[in-house]
């Protein structure tokens, strides 16, 4: 297993410094109740008005012809790693509240809810990498999603394995640091771009 700790300015949770999203997955399944208590974490996220805009599409490797059918509608490139992940899943965004109005938070609580699946996951060492390369209008004709619903994410679940399964490129950005922009770049006071006074101290960047 790879461990990859955030360098923090400040501290924070040990399981939110763990989590990464690596590309290297163990030739091992992920246990039923371990699966369901990620979907469970991910069920009480935060969402606008408890409208909880999420839904969950799982294909894991004991069946392999959802699992295969899941993984088709990844962009090639991701196909190549994202095989070996014992558990795909689609994350889906419903749109509109029941009464029509649109809700422009679905993707954020969506996030939220997928965050507490990641976070979730990292305590039982398990590793999770959310995946914007995929094909949209595949996934709705492969899992016939209504109008109104919106694939947002795929993510692999599955434990940590060797970076050297990895090809060289892939391999390469396994082993890589973590960076992140500092928070003097990010947290303002005043008006836009003008670092918050609160940041006139910090530690190593």
């Amino acid at each position: 297993m790879t461990q990859k700790l955030a360098e923090t300015e400040y501290p924070i949770h040990d399981f939110i410094r763990r989590r990464w999203s690596p590309r290297a997955f163990a030739d091992r399944p992920v246990e039923q109740e371990k699966l369901l208590t990620l979907l469970e974490a991910a069920r009480w996220a935060p969402s606008s008005y408890n409208h909880q805009p999420w839904s969950f599409i799982v294909a894991t490797k004991d069946d392999p012809t959802e699992h295969q059918r899941l993984l088709s509608t990844l962009v090639e490139f991701n196909q190549g790693w994202a095989k070996n992940a014992p558990v795909l899943i689609l994350a889906v965004a419903k749109l509109h509240f029941d009464d029509g109005r649109v809700n422009r938070h679905a993707l954020h609580d969506v996030g939220l809810a997928l965050e507490n699946l990641v976070i979730q996951a990292t305590v039982f060492g398990l590793s999770v990498h959310q995946i914007a390369g995929f094909d949209v209008e595949s996934a709705r004709k492969q899992y016939n999603i209504p109008e109104g619903y919106e694939p947002s994410t795929a993510l692999t679940v599955g434990y940590p394995g060797d970076p050297q399964s990895l090809s060289d490129g892939l391999r390469e950005r396994e082993l890589a640091p973590r960076i992140r922009k500092p928070l003097n770049q990010l947290v303002f006071s005043g008006e836009w771009g003008k670092t918050s006074p609160l940041l006139a101290v910090t530690s190593n960047q």
